[in-house]
């Protein structure tokens, strides 16, 4: 697919999703104050699952694309990344390092579908990864000076490894809509989200404790109150758009716009758990910003210079 313009209700979309997801490792943290890992992420696909897939027709897409995509989505990347916050990993340095997702789906899109690099997205991958740098290099060094760890060492792992199922499921997107039928998005995300409960229910029997695994009903209504925002709004309403984007516009293209995902969650984290924003943090925000600017813009520019009178090149 060769690049394309973003129009305003596309821009609208994927604010909207920054928006969202930005909130979401606040979610994350109050829900794993009352659940396991492996139970949130369950509590999570069946809110998102249900009742909407009573109502809601099935996508007339090919079933491995739905199946693929709930194990890589549910099983995948928030299964890896609940434990990796239950581990020890920080919501902030979380949200940060998600972002190389839009590395792994720069490597995917180029490996494995031909979408090589515009220079726009080279440009805006650079500046994302000083600014992601920034960002981590403050985290880490907080947690030094207090001489408490952020994560451990399979906290980190297990993070980047969520990180590349969601650029690995952005591809699945890619892939699903190359069916005769119309894709539907949200029948799409709905079923989708029926795939990961079985997994996930098998995995809390395994490795939950016994008495965690039958207390279901002291969960207070802070942990079901996350995992419902984490259902329905952040998987259904979130990932519907962010799927859509998918839809009309190039993998790596998309991707970029979740690096704005922590920015909301360094605001977020200032107004609800009062946490206060460093140079280097605003250093790394500057950055991002530059990165989006020159990946939704830099395409723009270049066409109006190109028609420039006496320029051919740029």
């Amino acid at each position: 697919m060769t690049a394309s313009r973003f129009r305003a209700v596309d821009l609208a979309a994927a604010l909207g999703v920054v928006l969202i997801w930005g909130s979401n490792f606040v979610g994350m943290k109050v829900g794993l104050r009352a659940l396991t890992p492996f139970q949130l992420c369950l509590a999570r696909y069946v809110f998102a699952a249900f009742p909407l897939v009573l109502f809601v027709p099935r996508p007339q897409v090919r079933w491995v694309w739905v199946v693929c995509y709930g194990l890589l989505q549910g099983v995948g990347q928030f299964g890896l990344l609940f434990t990796a916050l239950h581990l020890g990993m920080t919501a902030a340095l979380a949200s940060v390092l998600m972002q190389t997702q839009v590395f792994f789906t720069a490597f995917f899109s180029f490996a494995l579908l031909g979408e090589k690099p515009d220079r726009p997205l080279i440009i805006g991958l650079v500046l994302a990864g000083l600014g992601l740098a920034c960002i981590a290099a403050e985290q880490l060094t907080r947690s030094l000076h207090a001489q408490v760890p952020v994560t451990t060492g399979s906290g980190l792992a297990l993070t980047l490894a969520a990180a590349s199922m969601w650029a690995a499921s952005n591809l699945i997107v890619r892939q699903a809509r190359g069916t005769r039928a119309p894709f539907k998005i949200v029948p799409f995300m709905v079923w989708s989200s029926l795939v990961p409960i079985l997994p996930l229910l098998g995995m809390t029997l395994l490795f939950d404790p016994a008495p965690v695994r039958g207390a279901w009903h002291q969960v207070p209504w802070s942990g079901w109150l996350a995992a419902a925002y984490l259902g329905w709004v952040s998987t259904i309403i979130a990932y519907a758009l962010w799927t859509g984007l998918l839809m009309r516009h190039p993998a790596n293209r998309v991707a970029p716009f979740s690096l704005g995902v922590p920015i909301v969650g360094l605001a977020a984290g200032v107004f609800t758990l009062h946490e206060s924003i460093s140079g280097w943090q605003w250093a790394g925000i500057g950055l991002i910003a530059a990165a989006l600017a020159a990946v939704v813009l830099g395409g723009t520019l270049r066409d109006s210079l190109r028609s420039a009178p006496g320029r051919t090149s740029v």
